[in-house]
């Protein structure tokens, strides 16, 4: 065979396969093997590029798994078993009012630390095994001879029968006595029995005058069947296992007596005082006298507690919840029924009208300070996811509330601030994260929930919170951070649309500010504001706009007259603010010099005579206040250095606050909070107008086409005469 040519040289060395396993083996010798430091390093680096990888993928995750009130987590297996108590699983919730049989609060099984059954003494030790051995020989002799079992079962059956009629035969025998004492001693509840004024007034006279103890227990359960009344309701005013109440009247007795007397006749039968503490009510568990009022205490507050979980008239609840307070030590002997207490407390903490809401606070103060840590921090954290789901949405009408729950959320924090502050830095570490996020990514998901007023009330409360504590424990981490996170939301949305937001942010730095003696500049944020371009072909005067309803203008507002004026006078207001907390500083000309340039420029600028006037007042009295300043500072002798001498520059003109730029600072705080009143009224006004405007218009309609007008048309007639008068 002839050499092979240069072509097939070439295609020999790159195809064939004897050629390419000879370049693996070649390839394979000279291959240094790695050292161990090397593999480590790989090791490590793979570990990164893995977290970076995640953090990648969660960050570009869906931004609706973020949320404000998902951060806390609880225990809610323990709160769906606080709704069931296990005494009362195989109960309807009646006393017994048999005088010979004494409710008996401990079963006869003594119970360990922990609930489960304490250990068995010797004896019975000896006695469970003896029976363990017969079932044993039993279940032998029933493999063995299947006829004899069956012969067994026959019998057992004959004995259960004959045992369950002597047991009902007794029972007979028990109730017709019963019945015939509780007739011949005094009167007593019975079950189906209509319940009358007569017999409600008798059995209050006993308990009031005799202290009679089977009257009280007659109450008790009638009073248990006005607190479940509409729930099992089957009959007159009554529920369905219970007595029927004959009419309102005596209803509204058994509720007001019981209400009312219920915790003084407990007090007076444990023989404690009215100031008693948790403690000496956990010191009476091995009482005589507290097995038996166990019992009738744990009735009154199951009773009142499902009441206040049904009812919707606000004195009714505004009674009951005051009249609970008297008697909330007594729930530290039933731990399962304060999970109760705590989660109807907030739900009419954050639901109900005004007094309702004010009585359930202080229930959940009480509770938080009175009992354990843990229900402290049950009670922060049911009532911070509460106020985050009210407030998503505001409207004018609920600011009043939306202020009381966060103030009152605020008081709470300031009982425990170790476990508040951490709860608040898990809070607003969240902030903080999904606000990385819409900076980083700036999605539609993302930056609409930066934009909003859950998130908004939310910052807000924290604010509040750092700004009445700060001086009581160090909150300086969560100052820093909470800054940051307003600031990032100023620079996430600069246009002149989301002016109402921006003015927000200003006033938090101002208020936290002021509450921390920290300086915080928010002079370049005020005077972006002056900045926003507005359209040269300005329309007619806007409809009045509340900024404090809204975190975002409509497009046709930035088009009107109003919006210059709204730009002017915000930037007046928040520049009077911050200059007002440093003007007695020793370093407020410097401070002021910058903003006073810009101001100029815009005088300058501006075609409107009113907002030129506006600006130049306020250069002019910013300018008389430097000059009050440095005329102050130059008779002093001290260094800048002499930081206390500093601190107490110009202290004693603060207090008197008779300088011209505090009275104007009043001034301008006076015309703000006027012109937001008028238009609050406004707005108001006009909601009514269109409201009588919808009506005329429905009646207006049903007469032209000929036909009856309907029911909702007739409601509303009812209540136009109503408001008329």
């Amino acid at each position: 065979m002839g050499k092979l040519g240069k072509k097939a040289r070439k295609f020999a060395k790159k195809n064939l396969q004897s050629v390419l396993k000879r370049k693996r083996k070649i390839k394979s010798t000279f291959k240094k093997k790695a050292s161990k430091k090397d593999q480590r390093d790989a090791a490590e680096n793979e570990e990164e590029n893995a977290e970076l990888s995640a953090r990648r993928n969660s960050e570009n995750g869906d931004i609706e798994d973020m949320s404000l009130e998902a951060i806390f987590s609880e225990d809610e297996s323990d709160e769906d078993e606080g709704d069931v108590d296990v005494d009362d699983s195989g109960s309807d919730g009646y006393l017994s009012e048999d005088s010979n049989c004494l409710p008996i609060a401990e079963s006869e099984i003594h119970l360990g630390e922990n609930g489960a059954a304490g250990k068995p003494s010797a004896q019975n030790q000896e006695i469970l095994l003896e029976l363990e051995n017969k079932k044993k020989k039993l279940s032998r002799l029933k493999a063995k001879d299947p006829g004899f079992s069956k012969f067994l079962e026959s019998h057992d059956k004959g004995l259960k029968s004959f045992r369950n009629e002597n047991a009902y035969s007794d029972e007979d025998e028990r109730s017709d006595d019963g019945m015939q004492s509780m007739d011949e001693d005094g009167p007593h509840l019975y079950l189906n029995k209509l319940l009358t004024s007569s017999a409600i007034n008798s059995w209050c006279h006993l308990v009031k005058e005799q202290h009679n103890a089977s009257a009280f227990i007659s109450l008790l359960n009638a009073y248990r069947a006005a607190c479940h009344y509409g729930a099992e309701s089957t009959g007159i005013l009554g529920s369905g296992s219970g007595a029927p109440i004959l009419d309102c009247e005596t209803f509204c007795k058994i509720l007001m007596f019981v209400l009312r007397e219920a915790d003084d006749v407990f007090r007076e039968m444990l023989g404690i005082s009215s100031n008693c503490k948790r403690d000496t009510i956990l010191g009476l568990k091995n009482n005589s006298k507290w097995k038996t009022v166990r019992p009738l205490i744990k009735s009154y507050l199951r009773s009142t507690l499902f009441m206040l979980n049904q009812a919707t008239d606000s004195e009714i609840l505004a009674f009951s919840l005051n009249r609970l307070r008297t008697s909330i030590v007594f729930f530290a002997a039933f731990p399962l029924l304060i999970r109760r207490l705590i989660k109807i407390g907030v739900h009419l903490w954050a639901t109900g009208e005004e007094t309702v809401s004010f009585h359930s606070f202080l229930i959940l103060q009480d509770v938080a300070s009175g009992f354990s840590s843990d229900c402290f921090d049950l009670c922060l954290i049911k009532m911070y996811k509460a106020f985050i789901g009210h407030c998503k949405f505001a409207e004018p009408a609920l600011f009043k509330h939306l202020q009381f729950l966060r103030n009152s959320f605020v008081e709470l924090c300031s009982q425990d601030l170790l476990r508040s502050s951490n709860k608040a830095k898990v809070s607003i570490n969240n902030l903080s994260r999904i606000l990385q996020l819409g900076l980083q990514t700036k999605k539609k998901e993302a930056v609409k929930k930066i934009c909003s007023w859950q998130y908004a009330n939310c910052i807000d409360l924290w604010v509040t919170y750092i700004s009445h504590c700060i001086h009581d424990y160090d909150l300086q981490p969560l100052l820093y951070i909470i800054i940051q996170i307003i600031n990032g939301m100023a620079t996430l949305f600069p246009g002149p649309r989301y002016l109402p937001l921006r003015r927000k942010c200003i006033e938090w730095l101002n208020h936290l500010s002021s509450s921390s003696g920290i300086f915080i500049p928010v002079t370049s944020l005020v005077l972006d504001v002056l900045e926003y371009k507005v359209s040269k072909e300005v329309g007619k005067p806007g409809k009045d706009f509340n900024f404090s309803s809204a975190v975002k203008l409509p497009k046709h507002w930035l088009k009107s007259r109003n919006f210059r004026e709204d730009c002017v006078f915000s930037a007046i207001e928040l520049l009077s603010a911050h200059f007002a907390q440093w003007s007695y500083h020793i370093s407020f000309p410097e401070l002021a010099t910058i903003p006073l340039i810009h101001l100029r420029k815009f005088q300058e600028k501006s075609d409107v005579e009113s907002l030129r006037r506006v600006v130049k007042r306020f250069i002019d009295v910013v300018e008389q206040n430097i000059e009050f300043v440095k005329k102050k500072r130059d008779e002093v002798a001290f260094s800048p250095n002499d930081q206390q001498s500093v601190e107490a520059f110009l202290q004693l003109e603060k207090c008197s606050g008779n300088t011209p730029f505090t009275q104007y600072y009043r001034s301008v705080m006076e015309k703000a909070a006027s012109r937001s009143l008028i238009m609050n009224e406004n707005k108001s006004f006009l909601e009514q107008k269109k409201q009588k405007r919808k009506r005329g218009q429905n009646i207006v309609d049903v007469r032209a086409n000929g036909e009856k007008v309907p029911e909702k048309s007739k409601v509303d007639q009812a209540v136009s005469v109503n408001d008329g008068k």
